[in-house]
């Protein structure tokens, strides 16, 4: 694959990059290893200083940051800013509380001795990230892991490579040891490569289905630990008691945030008969409000598509979904600007039988669905194959809550948008993968927990007379 920024917006070719070779790879594998070894040496408390001193140096570059992301994959600029701040407040998180949540945990047992686990390091890990938030993506990997003592290796999509370099740039100028995070432009038989050898201890992926199932065989065929995050077909529930103008205000932000490109943003949105008319004319309202333009222009409120690539494919769903007999109740219309823009969209009458009802749309496309309950709105919410996050709005808290604890995801959150924040885990169920990302359970992913005990004087009897034996 060619690693290349193409600018969205102006679809000019603004760099090319060379992939790497065997001596860079071989060297890449042969200092993170050393470094995991040098590590174990130290205290986990001894990097906090360079983490922080990363996050600094993410606010302080914020500016210059955003505009190498937006060049990259053509998010607008503010969004962009936004993500930079989002790696910071990681990074500080785990430079504050890495140490204390990686600290041992004592066990009251019947062994002979205290009991303890430990969190050790395990590792040079293996990371393939996508292009939808460039920074954010590797960070959320990154930042736990450079705290427990895992050197990594990643490999970037191939079209921000920029954005890879730049993250890249900033560790390095933090003070962080050569090996702590070594950029490599990769094709995927050389991760497939890399994963084999066995100075390789875990692999964590982000992208599409395809992409993790190759990657996932390659770690398993390897006995390597693996996360996988897939993305979603997450469900907006609109309940009957729902404040349909506060459910409409958070429903077109959250479909058509990064243009609609982001795994958890909500793609189905199951509404209550009873307000089902309200909420469509007040969402397709919404929709005709955004202004396509230069991403990096303030007044622009919806950004091009990251490649020429992604638009079609996008524009081949809606198709086969029309062809399918689905309705286009607002948009799937051409936008006259060069960049590579799609009309925001919205279909109904997409039944179980439609080609696309199973399909992740990744874009600025929205499907509306109509149901007659409660009940069977949960049950629309379930039927997929997908299982990463969710909305539910209702007229109560608890309300939406209790329909909320019914759905199969991940993650949900009732009356608000779906946030994700350094201590709350990320990550899903069924096809959207497994692990947690982020909060304590994601520092925990690549973690040795061992099992220690330490008794005062040897003592062969099990305290009945007989000598244990396993």
């Amino acid at each position: 694959m060619a690693y290349q920024t193409i600018n969205p917006y102006t679809n000019e070719v603004v760099k090319t990059y060379d992939n790497a070779t065997t001596d860079q790879i071989e060297q890449a594998l042969t200092t993170g290893d050393a470094l995991y070894h040098q590590w174990r040496h130290e205290p986990v408390s001894s990097r906090a200083a360079s983490l922080h001193k990363i996050a600094a140096l993410l606010r302080e570059h914020k500016d210059e940051l955003a505009k190498i992301a937006t060049i990259d994959m053509g998010k607008l600029l503010s969004e962009s800013q936004g993500e930079v701040e989002l790696c910071a407040m990681i990074a500080d998180y785990y430079a504050d509380h890495g140490a204390e949540l990686l600290a041992p945990t004592p066990i009251s047992t019947q062994a002979t001795g205290d009991a303890e686990i430990e969190k050790q390091a395990t590792g040079v890990l293996m990371l393939v990230e996508p292009w939808n938030f460039p920074y954010y993506q590797i960070m959320r990997v990154f930042a736990p892991n450079y705290m427990v003592g895992n050197p990594m290796i990643l490999k970037h999509a191939s079209n921000t490579p920029g954005s890879a370099a730049a993250f890249a740039k900033i560790v390095e100028e933090a003070g962080a040891p050569a090996g702590s995070l070594t950029n490599l432009f990769l094709n995927y038989d050389q991760v497939s490569d890399i994963i084999a050898d066995p100075r390789i201890q875990g692999v964590a992926l982000t992208g599409s289905k395809r992409g993790g199932q190759a990657v996932a065989k390659a770690a398993g065929a390897n006995l390597k630990k693996s996360s996988m995050e897939l993305g979603g077909s997450d469900a907006f529930v609109v309940l009957a008691d729902a404040d349909i103008d506060e459910a409409v205000n958070l429903a077109w932000r959250v479909r058509l945030y990064n243009a609609g490109q982001v795994c958890t943003s909500s793609k189905r949105f199951i509404v209550a008969a009873d307000v089902y008319d309200d909420f469509l004319a007040k969402l397709k309202e919404r929709f005709a409000k955004l202004v396509p333009g230069d991403p990096m222009d303030p007044q622009t409120t919806l950004a091009p598509m990251n490649s020429k690539r992604a638009k079609e494919k996008l524009q081949d769903q809606v198709d086969r979904a029309i062809a399918g007999g689905a309705t286009v109740a607002y948009g799937n219309e051409p936008i006259d600007l060069p960049g590579q823009f799609f009309q925001p969209t919205i279909l109904t009458d997409i039944d179980q039988d439609n080609p696309l009802f199973y399909e992740e749309m990744f874009g600025p496309v929205a499907q509306v669905f109509k149901v007659d309950s409660e009940q069977a709105a949960i049950d629309l919410a379930n039927n997929s194959e997908l299982g990463l996050g969710g909305i539910v709005f209702a007229g109560t808290a608890a309300h939406g809550k209790a329909v909320a604890q019914q759905i199969e995801t991940g993650m949900v959150f009732v009356n608000t948008f779906l946030s994700s924040l350094p201590e709350l885990p990320f990550g899903g169920v069924k096809g959207s993968g497994y692990g947690r990302e982020l909060s304590s359970l994601g520092l925990m992913a690549f973690v040795n927990e061992k099992l220690v005990v330490t008794a005062q004087k040897p003592d062969y009897d099990n305290g009945a007379g007989g000598l244990v034996v396993l």
